[in-house]
């Protein structure tokens, strides 16, 4: 190269001192500053839009409302799927948009989706509620707090959990604060059905009199020449006591309301979703942080604005930490750094072992230095200190330590060969700058399918390409600016007889055995193509996975009822199952969600929407151990004390939320025949004994009660079917009439019937209904009664009904391994099913396709990147499928190692074979150019591989031993370790092979070349003999 930079550098010494002080504090400070998270952030690509329609039916609700909404939603930019499910009455609808939509882009694609349906809003039927939008569904409330109380009503309860809420809505980097579990106060009027039928009272007129006297109205303002001033008119409720001293007409005579109804205050009746701490009562606070906040600072804030608000909190009310987030970071980021700190010293001890003290110590300071600028480029890239860039930073310590060790290799090559320091510290610029920035570019091009993955799972390991991207980029420079400088100031001149030292044992045994396969090369090629057919087929025994189970200690319990069980059968239920979880010592705490999901506490988590039979339990466990041996205690628990509940005992998911493992999804147009698929297929997984707690999302009809009325008679007696409706709705419901506004809150007013006649038929059927008349009859008389059944919800997906079959798996088998042992008689079944029917596997399986699929896709690009890159450097087709014939086979490695470590193939290890291709790719590189440039130096085609194969096994070696031992600290991680392994394997025997295999194909195809140019050229000397 004609620019030498190292020899700038050297000349410009104290400018190169200057700016590695400048790199090391920015670096301190970068360290310092960084964000501290769990997981990388990424966006929940999921909308939810629902709209409410009191009273309809199913059949109704599906066809003006959900059907509406779906097809509006559907010409929504980037959507992947719609899925809705429907109740009576009810619609709620989740709009997902693919993975390869920008996170960007996701809030201008929501904007998009309300202006959609507020242009058809108007083609909804009357009486419609909504549509409601939810676009923060990927809120993450990373800590929780729960608060109890004994003595305390649960309104002084709430009133002081409102006060601590403002509190803490105050604290820096707090996005907002959800409040979780309180009731909503009502104020009851509730009458005797019969009492008013006796008094002739009609209750439509008594709600009109509660309607009109507490509505607000203006009564206008006084203005005058001086003033002005408002005139008020009084009326207005301000408790359930003046509800008691109303007077209304009945006939020629006055009665109080509290003469014919009881009027008492009390929480909603069902109550709305309920949340428990330690099986107490109680209400939550869920704090979500701002994006780009630091949660370990939150924490701490967090921690102090707590303190104050303890110490004014009267005796009685108890807060409890349920989630703490900081906390849990905190941990991860100190075992991150610690195996940071441990692959940092592993690597120093290689070096300091191979080079020597000096030369070491020149390693030793550039991986810091190279580490400290990559700290910060990555404050200036808004990537934060989290489970993915922590790794990277792993994954790139040991790679960057190549470009620095074949510096100050060189360097010592040089002097050892009798040169200058200044001359020796410039011959690796010259020699290997560009072979080496060429391997960089194609190592990068490596993780390009990482960083450039349009999916969920490709945003959630971006900062991998990243990180490792800079670090490698950053490396290349410390080793070409910052390392001779460095090395003129450490290394010294060998003695005289060091000089021209004949090659090492390891180096000479090592060409002899070289030579040896150069001269066998027909064999050492068909022993290499042995073993790649070898690990091929044994591609298929290594076990499949998406992304590994979490290492947190949680547990989630989900326990599902009936579909038609109310709040109640679930808050029942809870009750029993906590029972068994006091006094576990495995148990730090737990905290209970009655009628919903936990709210997402965790960014991965697979939140859940609220529903009656829904319950879900969050239990903290001292530890992996302890929650391993929970969860088998609490699923032998429920199969033999909860046989009729659909439990599910997990640990929570790394990656992308997927929910049950394995998951079948019918569809079809007709439900019953959608019912009767999945009932047959539920038979074909449940043959499988590793597929457990086999479930529908939806299947179980639910009774109704059907009045049936005869409108000609309504008509007759001047009623409607609204008017039946509302009657009957008052009785067994309740109708909110008015508020009450009581300080912050406003309290609806509901008038319903007493307890004991709400859930009588008899009641009903013996009603008196008033007509317009003044008199009343029976509601027998003109409507009659029966009982049906009717889907309690209908789950679809793109506008087809879709039922979903689930099960679980025990712990230790992977979901790919149940889905590929049940596809034969799965597919069967699918052959057999009537046209327009389907069975499509979703859970673990599809994520993990379409995650793997989105990393593939870009394989292309980044064989363009390689191949590109390669030709520039090699400048020849020949040299060219020599390296990439090189860097396929370490798949041999890989499957190895895979298989002998017991880790299996996921998306993680995918991501470390792709680069394990760069890194084979940039030592095939640098060692080609090492043989072309002995074989100008005047050597025959077999020296000079050989020549140039030692020359180059120390540095190889030393970079394949520092990366695959600088694994050992990730290996043992959950997430972590199927790509360690990979790359640990793939390294080791590519590394053998860069080394005895290249050699060996070069002097193949170039012998045969040079054999071929001598008949040639003898042929033509032949011929102008003659």
């Amino acid at each position: 190269m004609s620019f030498n930079l190292s020899e700038w550098a050297l000349k410009s010494r104290s400018v190169v001192i200057y700016l590695m002080i400048v790199a090391v504090a920015a670096g301190i400070l970068a360290f310092i500053r960084l964000g501290r998270n769990e997981d990388p952030a990424f966006v929940i690509k999921t909308m939810v839009v629902s709209a409410v329609w009191p009273g309809a039916t199913m059949e109704d609700t599906l066809s003006q409302v959900t059907e509406r909404l779906e097809r509006q939603l559907e010409e929504t930019p980037g959507l992947d799927s719609v899925r809705s499910y429907t109740k009576p009455g009810v619609t709620t609808i989740f709009v997902n948009l693919k993975g390869e939509v920008p996170g960007r882009q996701v809030q201008d694609t929501w904007y998009r989706v309300r202006n959609l349906i507020a242009d058809m809003r108007h083609t909804l039927p009357t009486g419609t509620l909504g549509p409601f939008f939810n676009d923060r569904f990927g809120d993450t409330f990373g800590i929780i707090y729960g608060f109890t109380s004994d003595g305390f009503t649960s309104r002084e309860l709430r009133d002081h959990v409102e006060t601590i809420r403002s509190r803490l809505l105050l604290v820096p980097d707090v996005s907002k604060i959800e409040i979780v579990g309180a009731q909503d106060e009502r104020i009851f009027i509730e009458f005797s059905v019969r009492e008013l039928a006796n008094l002739g009272l009609d209750r439509s007129a008594l709600l009109a009199a509660l309607q009109a006297q507490n509505v607000v109205r203006p009564a206008g303002e006084v203005q005058t020449q001086d003033e002005k001033f408002s005139v008020r008119v009084s009326g207005a409720f301000q408790s359930e006591a003046d509800l008691l001293s109303i007077n209304f007409p009945a006939g020629d005579r006055m009665l109080r309301l509290a003469d014919i109804a009881t009027i008492r205050r009390g929480h909603a009746d069902p109550p709305t979703p309920m949340f428990r701490v330690n099986g107490r009562e109680a209400i939550g606070l869920g704090i979500a942080m701002r994006d780009g906040g630091d949660i370990l600072a939150l924490g701490t804030n967090i921690k102090k604005a707590m303190a104050e608000v303890n110490a004014g909190l009267p005796l009685g009310i108890e807060p409890y930490l349920v989630a703490d987030q900081a906390v849990t970071v905190s941990h991860a980021i100190d075992d991150f750094m610690t195996s940071l700190w441990q692959a940092v010293g592993i690597i120093l001890v290689v070096s300091f072992i191979s080079l020597g003290v000096r030369p070491g110590l020149v390693v030793a300071l550039a991986i810091p230095l190279t580490l400290a600028i990559v700290f910060a480029c990555m404050l200036v890239a808004g990537i934060d200190m989290q489970r993915i860039s922590l790794g990277a930073l792993i994954i790139a310590l040991a790679l960057l330590v190549d470009d620095a060790m074949t510096t100050t290799d060189a360097m010592v090559t040089r002097l050892a060969a009798g040169e200058a320091k200044m001359k020796a510290a410039t011959f690796a610029f010259e020699k290997y700058a560009t072979a080496m920035f060429a391997g960089t570019l194609v190592t990068i091009a490596g993780f390009v399918p990482i960083g450039f993955a349009a999916s969920s799972a490709g945003e959630y390991t971006f900062s991998l390409f990243a990180v490792v991207t800079i670090a490698l980029v950053v490396s290349w420079f410390v080793a070409v600016l910052f390392a001779p400088v460095l090395g003129v100031a450490m290394l010294k001149a060998p003695d005289a007889s060091a000089q021209g030292k004949e090659p090492g044992r390891v180096e000479r045994r090592f060409r002899s055995f070289l030579s040896g396969a150069i001269k066998l090369r027909w064999v050492t090629i068909a022993v290499t193509l042995g073993l790649f057919a070898a690990s091929i087929l044994a591609l298929p025994l290594v076990p499949r996975q998406f992304f590994p189970a979490s290492d947190r200690p949680e547990l989630l319990v989900d326990l599902t009822l009936p579909q038609n069980a109310s709040i109640y059968a679930s808050e029942d239920l809870v009750n029993r199952f906590e029972a068994s979880l006091k006094g576990d010592p495995d148990i730090v705490r737990w905290s209970t969600y009655v009628g919903r999901g936990a709210i997402r506490f965790y960014l991965p988590l697979n939140a859940q929407l609220p529903n009656d039979f829904f319950s879900q339990m969050v239990i903290v466990t001292k530890g992996v151990a302890a929650r391993e041996r929970l969860q088998k205690e609490l699923e032998a628990l429920l199969a033999k004390d909860f046989p009729n509940v659909v439990g599910r005992v997990s640990p929570l998911e790394l990656g992308p939320p997927v929910g049950w493992p394995v998951q079948y999804r019918v569809s079809g147009p007709d439900i019953a025949e959608i019912r009767s698929i999945a009932m047959r297929l539920a038979q074909v997984v449940a043959a499988n004994p590793k597929a457990l707690q086999i479930n529908f999302d939806w299947i179980e009809p639910a009774r109704e009660l059907r009045l049936r009325v005869d409108q000609d008679e309504a008509r007759r007696l001047g009623l409607s079917s609204a008017a039946v409706a509302a009657i009957v709705n008052t009785v067994v419901s309740g109708t909110v009439v008015t508020q009450v506004r009581d300080s912050i809150y406003l309290v609806d007013v509901v008038v319903r019937a007493q307890d004991a006649e709400r859930a009588s038929l008899d009641t009903l059927r013996s009603m008196q209904v008033a007509l317009p008349s003044g008199r009343s009859v029976p509601v027998s008389q003109f409507v009659s009664f029966s009982y049906g059944l009717d889907a309690p919800l209908i789950w679809r997906r793109d506008r087809v009904p879709n039922l979903t079959v689930s099960a679980d798996i025990p712990p230790g088998t992977l979901p790919e391994t149940v889905v590929t042992a049940l596809q034969p008689s799965v597919e069967a079944l699918r052959k057999a099913l009537p046209a327009g029917y389907d069975i499509t596997v979703g859970g673990t399986v599809e994520e993990s396709a379409k995650s793997q699929a989105s990393v593939i896709a870009v394989v292309p690009v980044m064989l363009l990147i390689m191949f590109t890159v390669l030709m520039a450097q090699l400048r020849s087709f020949r040299l060219l499928a020599i390296v990439l014939s090189i860097a396929p086979l370490g798949l041999i490695g890989v499957v190895g190692a895979l298989l002998l470590s017991g880790k299996p193939l996921g998306f993680v290890a995918l991501l470390g074979i792709l680069a394990l291709i760069g890194i084979i790719t940039k030592n095939a590189v640098i060692l080609i150019g090492q043989i072309e440039d002995e074989r100008t130096a005047g050597k025959g085609v077999v020296e000079a591989a050989v020549d140039a194969a030692g020359t180059r096994f120390r540095p190889i070696m030393l970079t394949a031993i520092s990366t695959v031992l600088g694994m050992i600290p990730i290996a043992p991680t959950v997430f972590w370790g199927p790509m360690a392994f990979a790359i640990m394997g793939g390294l080791l025997v590519a590394t053998v092979l860069t080394l005895v295999l290249l050699p060996v194909l070069y002097v193949t195809v170039f012998s045969a070349a040079t054999a071929r140019g001598k008949a040639k050229r003898t042929a033509s000397a032949g011929g102008s003999q003659s």
